[in-house]
């Protein structure tokens, strides 16, 4: 059975709300979200998005103003999640999901979701219980499907999926840039949720903007193809073109973003092959800039003293320097932060010089571990 009834594939993110003042998460424009969640459902697309710490912990209010109190509740669905950062005892995990059902005004969710899942909270949310809590809620009817966000490599994802074959799905952060990332592995997360037989829902499509901005040869590209489609269109519909993919989240903080998301969304049509084409060599047009050259061999990890994930460290810092300024949180610290927790940092280097002496490249790779410890671990 397929747990998502939407037939469209466009899911409105809640996080990245219009708001009044640009430099407070909180003030959201609520005059503007009502305008903007009256054309989504009006269009047919009926999947929301929410968390507890979003837009400095109003979304979920914001939600049930501009949605729920002005909607009959069979014309949407609603997911939130539970975030490890935010439990202590057992207890905390009942206290903030009475909360959210006030705040939103449900008294259940269509979609509920352990939020951020990786090595770290994983032992956080096994040593609370939090599985078999979340199971719970779907037994008594407070939520109608469970599942997990993800933010780690497809090795602990499997892991997790093995153990608990009861979340019936799975949100990976999914883009053009991202799917063959040795850092962030995309698309391995992708193939491992599939081999489980979970659904797939994509954030971070267009990596928080960053891929609304690409390189003028990569747009030049895009546009000559489609000269009336946007370049965010481009990276929305390469990850609702994956097959197991069954909902894009997009954050919209504007009408403008929302029309142009519904109107290549509305009546969506999977990328052929040259467009996937294009794709990939936008991916290359980007990659040129990288500001570490690394191909991602791994001759440089073989005997390194400290076991250091070189090419993933670096992998990473690539995509966190190519994010646009104005994102805000960006996930890389995170994904560097679990990867510690199996390989040595970057910091632990003892510039023995072994992984140069083997680089195809010829990198300073002492020089780079240096960059990257001062940049995630500072």
């Amino acid at each position: 059975m397929d747990i998502f009834t939407s037939k469209k594939k466009l899911g409105f993110g809640l996080m990245r709300l219009p708001l009044l003042d640009a430099n407070d998460a909180a003030s959201i424009d609520i005059e503007q979200t009502k305008q903007m969640v009256d054309a989504f459902l009006k269009n047919g697309f009926t999947y929301f998005d929410t968390a507890w710490m979003y837009c400095g912990f109003k979304s979920e209010n914001a939600t049930k103003e501009a949605l729920v109190d002005r909607h009959p509740r069979n014309s949407y669905t609603l997911a939130t999640k539970l975030h490890a950062g935010f439990i202590k005892t057992k207890e905390d995990r009942d206290k903030i999901f009475e909360e959210q059902r006030k705040k939103t005004g449900v008294t259940y969710f269509d979609y509920y979701l352990l939020h951020d899942m990786g090595v770290d909270h994983y032992e956080i949310y096994e040593k609370l219980d939090c599985f078999h809590w979340l199971a719970e809620k779907k037994a008594q009817g407070l939520v109608k499907h469970i599942g997990f966000s993800f933010h780690d490599n497809a090795d602990v994802l499997d892991k997790i999926l093995t153990a608990h074959p009861e979340m019936e799905f799975v949100q990976l952060q999914l883009n053009y840039l991202d799917w063959d990332s040795v850092g962030i592995q995309s698309r391995k997360c992708y193939e491992v949720a599939a081999r489980h037989g979970k659904p797939v829902i994509v954030m971070e499509p267009v990596k928080g903007g960053t891929l609304a901005k690409v390189p003028e040869n990569a747009e030049a590209a895009f546009k000559a193809y489609h000269p009336d489609m946007s370049v965010p269109s481009w990276a929305i519909r390469f990850a609702a073109s994956q097959p197991n993919v069954k909902m894009v989240l997009s954050g919209m903080s504007n009408m403008a973003q929302l029309m142009d998301n519904m109107s290549y969304m509305k009546d969506f049509q999977p990328m052929n092959e040259e467009e996937l084409q294009i794709v990939k060599n936008a991916v290359d047009m980007i990659n040129s800039s990288i500001t570490i050259p690394c191909t991602g061999c791994s001759y440089c990890t073989d005997g390194c003293p400290q076991n250091i994930a070189i090419p993933k460290y670096f992998s990473l810092y690539n995509a966190d320097k190519q994010e646009t300024a104005e994102k805000g949180w960006k996930p890389q610290g995170e994904y560097y932060q679990r990867l510690t927790q199996t390989f040595g940092k970057a910091s632990d280097c003892l510039e023995c010089g072994q992984c140069e002496g083997v680089c195809p490249q010829h990198l300073p790779i002492i020089q780079y571990l240096k960059d990257v410890a001062e940049y995630f671990e500072k």
